[in-house]
């Protein structure tokens, strides 16, 4: 699998990455150790997660597999903090003393000393940006984390994280979602994480799964869209503002005698600026059909008439 720069940093990560949404929720620890074995020896190292996922198991399952499923040293581990957990339910806290805290606690889930990029999960209007980065910066300092970002924040606080840590632990990389689906993050985060030498990681580049054309005509029993917990997160994509969208990808599909999904990740690997495409499998079989996709190329035809059918709306500034 291929290894790209993570922005202008030295690391590099695979161009697929593992995300871990639904482990320890919708997939047990057989088959979490499955996927993870399948992905390292498809040559995928970026290990993505999140202290709120499963509130903190999915990091616990994460920790009890590296050493015994594979080595600590076969993946770039990635974990996330700001979403602190209540007996209301979860609230964001990107405060300095709550984003520590939620880091020791993530090292602790995951039986190590250190995490190889962490990122705060949400922007947090009620705590100063530069206290947040002042958090990112004593994660590095202290050895607890190699690199930092930041994940879901728009471009002007990308850029001013970026100035504010430039010269010192530097700003490694920004997540976002981005697919087919969902292009809002090519008005300003692209530009602006191009600009400053922020890598880019996209989650969720199937569109919650609606770019495997599993919707088209109804909503599988199993699927993420027929979970109680997990049908709201899809629901943005089911409605009629996609169906072009997923129509041209299953036609391309057909067209290259290949899979949808295949289609929509081969769409985003050809934009080099993203280092990684983070897929969350539910199950081992479905992470292997996005393996199996990545050696993809798209005719450039077919990439500009899915460009067209996906443009997302600009207006000004961005265009006049």
């Amino acid at each position: 699998m291929e290894q790209r720069q993570l922005g202008r940093t030295g690391l590099r990560v695979s161009h697929l990455g593992l995300g871990t949404m639904t482990w320890s929720r919708d997939t047990d620890e057989h088959e979490a150790a499955e996927q993870l074995r399948d992905f390292v020896d498809a040559g995928g190292t970026l290990l993505d997660t999140a202290a709120s996922y499963a509130d903190g198991a999915a990091e616990e399952l994460i920790g009890s597999l590296l050493g015994s499923t594979v080595s600590r040293d076969d993946v770039v581990l990635c974990t996330k903090g700001g979403v602190r957990r209540t007996d209301a339910g979860g609230v964001v806290d990107a405060s300095r003393g709550a984003l520590l805290t939620s880091l020791d606690a993530s090292l602790a889930r995951l039986r190590t000393d250190h995490v190889d990029l962490w990122l705060v999960q949400t922007p947090d209007p009620r705590t100063p940006l530069d206290e947040t980065l002042s958090a990112l910066r004593l994660a590095v300092t202290s050895g607890r984390a190699r690199y930092v970002g930041l994940a879901n924040h728009p471009g002007w606080q990308t850029a001013r994280a970026a100035t504010l840590l430039a010269g010192d632990v530097g700003l490694a990389a920004v997540e976002v979602e981005y697919s087919l689906l969902q292009r809002g993050v090519e008005r300003e985060v692209l530009p602006a994480a191009a600009e400053l030498g922020v890598g880019v990681l996209a989650w969720s580049p199937l569109g919650r799964g609606v770019l495997t054309g599993k919707y088209r005509r109804t909503i599988p029993a199993d699927s993420r869209a027929a979970s109680p917990h997990l049908a709201g997160f899809v629901e943005p994509y089911l409605g009629a503002g996609s169906l072009a969208v997923v129509e041209a990808v299953a036609t391309a599909a057909d067209g290259l005698g290949c899979a949808p999904l295949d289609v929509a990740l081969a769409w985003l690997r050809v934009r080099t600026q993203i280092a990684s495409a983070i897929v969350g499998a539910r199950t081992p079989v479905q992470l292997r059909g996005s393996l199996a996709a990545r050696d993809l190329l798209l005719p450039p035809e077919i990439v500009l008439a899915l460009d067209e059918v996906s443009a997302p709306e600009l207006g000004y500034p961005e265009r006049r």
